[in-house]
């Protein structure tokens, strides 16, 4: 049987002014820690989104043409809903992102450009619970943020960079990465969890064409359940859940 008070998720690190995100592609913020997020700005605190693709392969019915700067402007809204402004795509290929030293050097250009304590990013592994394959765009990118938190800090890995003007940025302290199957720490859902349904629907586009359900009801079930699901190993409290590595 599980021990119940070592089981427990602890409180995320709370001693921070600057977050950046980064993961593979629109919604993928949405689907896994918005709510999160939402308390965060409301706290004063920063929060940037980086994006590797523009979701452009994501809409069968729609060509990437069309679709990358729908789903372009489908994530800025989703984006401002729960207070964050800064929003940036790095034009790797939807479906294809291929993990190594250009996508290396691009994340750590920008957690140098936006300096975070705290960076956070999507499942790196394989599975999803040992359930459900990942995608390989989720693999490379986690995993690649989790190198590039370190290639910040070091001037000798992407010399180019300090000629571009990015100095060294060695101020991450955590990355946390949500949707992880053995989370360490967490954020009370509650205070968000409205603006994460609402942020979430803002990707209209993709939802309609994922699901024949109502798109709202479809949102507040999805995020709901997630975040009652961790509650037992949160104090009772629904939760965002994130394994925390630190630096």
């Amino acid at each position: 049987m599980t021990d119940q008070v070592n089981d427990q998720l602890l409180p995320m690190p709370d001693d921070w002014r600057r977050a950046l995100a980064v993961v593979a592609h629109p919604d993928d913020l949405e689907y896994g820690c918005s709510a999160a997020v939402a308390s965060w700005t409301d706290g004063g605190r920063e929060v940037a989104y980086v994006l590797a693709t523009r979701g452009e392969a994501g809409i069968d019915t729609i060509d990437p043409a069309t679709c990358g700067p729908l789903r372009e402007r489908e994530q800025r809204a989703s984006a401002a809903v729960v207070g964050v402004s800064e929003v940036e795509f790095l034009d790797h290929r939807d479906g294809v992102i291929e993990y190594g030293l250009g996508l290396r050097r691009d994340i750590a250009a920008a957690i140098r450009r936006h300096r975070p304590e705290l960076v956070l990013t999507l499942n790196h592994r394989d599975t999803w619970g040992s359930v459900a394959w990942n995608t390989p765009d989720h693999v490379a990118v986690g995993r690649a943020t989790l190198d590039a938190a370190g290639d910040a800090g070091n001037r000798w890995i992407f010399p180019e960079l300090i000629e571009q003007g990015l100095e060294p940025w060695d101020g991450v302290r955590w990355v946390a990465v949500a949707g992880s199957s053995t989370p360490t720490h967490a954020v009370d859902a509650t205070p968000g969890l409205e603006r994460a349904i609402r942020s979430l629907l803002e990707h209209r586009a993709y939802i309609e064409v994922l699901t024949d359900q109502d798109p709202e009801e479809y949102c507040r079930a999805f995020l709901t359940a997630n975040a009652q699901a961790a509650a037992p190993r949160f104090g009772g409290r629904p939760a965002v859940t994130f394994e925390v590595f630190s630096r």
